[in-house]
């Protein structure tokens, strides 16, 4: 027996985005038995697992052309404006579950968009929630992952600088005076979500207080990777797990202080399982 102390940190788990989506589909489900969702709900193949064994169908965007006279729910990432057209065209009703936040950015966006703005987004290429911004401005804006994919010689006198909910504050700050100083006027739009981006914040000091941390998280998250690497920058022995098979009693020592923590897709009911397996360890 290994007698670990183990915590979970309480501000990890389900952003409420997330928490709204799986809420609307579980009502449904409960109701019908089966709802068809556009896309994975969360990225948390566990989660999903879950969700799917009560009647979720996971459909893709071709497998929504052959979809008629159904419910089908939109998830928090948000969807771009032909989502909505097609849905019309072949009478489904849109569970929409767009997170708050998103659908405000995508609105700031489509108004910039109608001003003939010349838009750039600090985001991830062919996120979820990127291609729906993108269909707000008939997919002309420019969206990039690092300041060094885009052609400082050429760029516009004057942009517009958007960016994807979930990156992080300071990177995006790091950006924006970067364009600065290479003379572009930026008209710059922090739509950064604080209840993500203050997550980064929370996890540096948690991974301080404990031996190990185990890092709880869908391999498909984004925002999961990003928060396993804060906690390793603080703590080098924080080990990533997707389930309870990813854990390995060789990462742990006699009477060690083990912290639990994940990402904004990471359920609470899967770290309480972690949580209760290293107990027994």
């Amino acid at each position: 027996m290994f007698n670990l102390k183990v915590k979970i940190d309480l501000n990890s788990g389900f952003c409420f985005g997330v928490v709204y989506a799986i809420e609307m589909a579980e009502d449904i489900l409960s109701e019908e038995g089966e709802l068809y969702c556009l896309g994975d709900i969360v990225h948390n193949d566990e989660e999903v697992r879950r969700l799917e064994s009560r009647g979720l169908k996971i459909i893709n965007h071709e497998q929504l052309k052959d979809v008629k006279n159904a419910k089908v729910l939109i998830r928090a990432h948000g969807e771009p404006p032909s989502t909505y057209q097609l849905a019309l065209n072949n009478n489904i009703e849109l569970i929409d579950a767009s997170c708050p936040v998103v659908l405000k950015l995508q609105n700031r966006i489509k108004n910039s968009y109608d001003k003939s703005e010349n838009i750039y987004i600090y985001g991830k290429h062919g996120h979820a929630e990127v291609v729906g911004l993108l269909g707000q401005t008939n997919n002309e804006a420019v969206v990039f992952q690092d300041v060094a994919e885009l052609n400082m010689a050429e760029l516009p006198k004057e942009i517009t600088l958007y960016s994807q909910t979930t990156k992080s504050t300071d990177k995006f700050y790091q950006i924006n005076q970067m364009l600065e100083e290479a003379g572009v006027t930026v008209n710059t739009n922090d739509t950064i979500c604080r209840q993500v981006s203050n997550r980064d914040k929370e996890l540096r000091d948690f991974a301080k207080k404990f031996d190990v941390i185990v890092f709880v998280s869908g391999t498909k998250s984004s925002n999961g990777k990003v928060l396993y690497k804060v906690c390793k920058d603080q703590n080098e022995r924080t080990h990533f797990v997707s389930s309870l098979a990813d854990v390995k009693a060789e990462w742990f020592g006699k009477n060690e202080s083990v912290g639990i923590c994940g990402a904004t897709s990471t359920p609470m009911w899967l770290m309480e399982d972690v949580k209760t397996h290293l107990e027994k360890l």
